[in-house]
């Protein structure tokens, strides 16, 4: 009884401990243990401390999906904790074993090319269909143009896609990472192109070919390695994320030897403003296996010798409306497929969407389209860009998650 009341003592001293360290953490972030404010943590779990400290990005996010903690603002929370550098202070014990497994091995290789598709895209069309516009395109829109609405947002994006491409009717576009077709049904309808693409999805593909049938456009069950012929112009949407470092000039070669001397190719990416070797550990675990965020330099290095870089735009602050539009429809529709999908993965999907969200509302993630030409165009590119509305300070509130951007209506505040 003795030896097991002094086990007892001694995980008390070390929880309070850990506490006492997690609490040291936040001092001048804003962020508080039981606030009062929207964005301050609920501890339902003593443990919850040793498992962050320990664990990093990995510790914080299997917590939350176990119950652990919770947030009434868990976007608001996320930008937060990195424009004060939390993330520099919990580095994480997995960070190490991912770093080394990254710089050691090679993610992308074309063994492992399908493994996304099967653990992410492949989880079920009704997701999606529920949580995305009407077209079904899983990537940054462009809202600060005016979109009312993601359908405006996500086609306002595909318009700047083809305009930046020089699209025009009889063109023949290829697009790398196709997803459900939504460009490749744009593109077609709206500027007279044909179009092929190809993507790592079976079940993108049965639906991208039920939706683009009548269509000038083809689509594909293929690795982007496996491509070529010529085309007028290359774009990739959203798919760059997933190729990895160590073979960004392979895919570079792919779209250079796939573009006509004359075209153009469109990337649009993620970005970071770090060069690592690895993503976040806990996404790379849970929702985008072998996954990487390319750096400017990475890219610019594979580009060399391979194109010349015509435009390069950032609007990585449209990604946060993006991802709030996302979670507000998974969230309005969440019961029509709760049964298939559980408690569990509802945790899990919250957390994905709001944790990305605050990510790029603090700018620490960035969203690029880069324009590219094989030799550079005669006379020079026009950069296109948009008219649009500025982006006004402030958390998008959780009771307007539908508005654009440019229209959010309120704001939590600073903590006084």
């Amino acid at each position: 009884m003795l030896r097991e009341a002094s086990v007892e003592q001694e995980r008390g001293i070390s929880s309070s401990l850990f506490h006492k360290r997690f609490e040291s953490l936040l001092a001048g972030s804003g962020i508080t243990l039981d606030g009062s404010a929207p964005w301050d943590l609920r501890v339902r779990d003593e443990r919850f401390f040793a498992r962050v400290l320990r664990g990093g990005s990995v510790g914080l996010g299997e917590a939350w999906v176990d119950g652990w903690w919770d947030c009434e603002r868990l976007d608001e929370l996320v930008h937060r904790a990195l424009r004060a550098g939390l993330h520099e202070k919990i580095p994480g014990s997995g960070a190490l074993k991912a770093l080394l497994i990254a710089a050691l091995t090679n993610p992308g290789r074309r063994s492992k090319a399908f493994e996304v598709g099967e653990r992410h895209y492949d989880i079920g069309n009704d997701l999606y269909e529920r949580m995305l516009d009407r077209r079904m395109v899983y990537s940054c829109a462009l809202w600060h143009q005016g979109a009312a609405s993601l359908d405006e947002a996500q086609e306002a994006k595909l318009d700047l896609i083809c305009r930046k491409v020089h699209l025009s009717p009889g063109m023949r576009v290829l697009d790398i990472g196709c997803g459900w077709g939504g460009l490749a049904v744009f593109a077609a309808e709206r500027y007279g192109a044909s179009v092929v693409g190809v993507t790592i999805s079976k079940e993108q593909v049965e639906l991208a070919r039920r939706r683009a049938a009548g269509l000038p456009v083809e689509i594909r069950l293929q690795d982007y390695r496996d491509l070529d012929e010529r085309f007028d112009a290359v774009v990739s949407v959203g798919m760059f994320e997933h190729v990895g470092f160590r073979n960004y000039k392979v895919f570079m070669d792919v779209a250079r030897r796939c573009l006509k001397p004359d075209g153009l190719f469109l990337l649009h990416t993620i970005g970071s403003t770090v060069t690592g070797a690895m993503g976040d550990p806990w996404l790379a675990k849970h929702i985008f296996p072998n996954s990487h965020i390319p750096s400017m330099r990475q890219i610019a290095a594979a580009a060399e010798r391979r194109f010349v870089v015509e435009d390069w735009q950032n609007f990585g602050a449209d990604y946060d409306s993006t991802l709030m539009a996302w979670f507000a429809r998974f969230s309005a529709r969440w019961h029509e497929i709760a049964p298939r999908y559980g408690e569990r993965f509802r945790r899990l999907w919250t957390y994905y969407l709001l944790t990305c969200a605050g990510g790029f509302r603090s700018r620490y993630n960035q969203l690029w389209q880069i324009v590219l030409s094989p030799r550079g165009k005669v006379g020079g590119y026009v950069p296109l860009r948009d008219g649009g509305l500025p982006h006004p300070a402030g958390p998008t509130p959780l009771g307007s998650l539908s508005s654009p951007a440019g229209r959010r209506i309120g704001d939590h505040g600073e903590r006084s």
